[in-house]
């Protein structure tokens, strides 16, 4: 048996990776702050790598709060594997697919660059 040290890919949508700006009074998001920041030592262990896609670059950038959007921004820059780039119309067309079905055009997008890029998926959000 051939075993490779590879990290397991993960994609995290932006709302995970918002988390820890979050009211953490409330218990769940509390929950979810405290999972995501394992998540993240994780990845500075080296058993996880953080997907980037241009969707997370493009929500990133809409964060009003400046501190919120640089940490977050920093977390991509220092944890995640380069964005996917070259031909992204399969990625588009998927997403577009997804879109079609009643989901939101940026979470389309995040869902079909994970499918693409990624072992897991990991968001916060109820509705997807």
């Amino acid at each position: 048996m051939v075993t490779t040290n590879r990290p397991t890919a993960l994609y995290l949508d932006v709302c995970t990776l918002c988390r820890p700006f979050d009211d953490q009074n409330q218990s769940r998001i509390r929950r979810e702050a405290e999972s995501y920041y394992r998540i993240l030592q994780a990845m500075q262990n080296g058993r996880y790598a953080l997907v980037c896609s241009p969707v997370h670059l493009a929500e990133i950038a809409a964060i009003t709060d400046p501190l919120e959007r640089n940490e977050v921004k920093a977390i991509l820059v220092q944890q995640g594997m380069p964005c996917a780039s070259g031909d992204l119309t399969p990625l588009r067309q998927r997403a577009e697919a997804l879109a079609a079905q009643s989901m939101g055009a940026a979470d389309a997008a995040h869902v079909a660059f994970a499918e693409a890029n990624a072992t897991y998926f990991i968001t916060c959000d109820d509705r997807l």
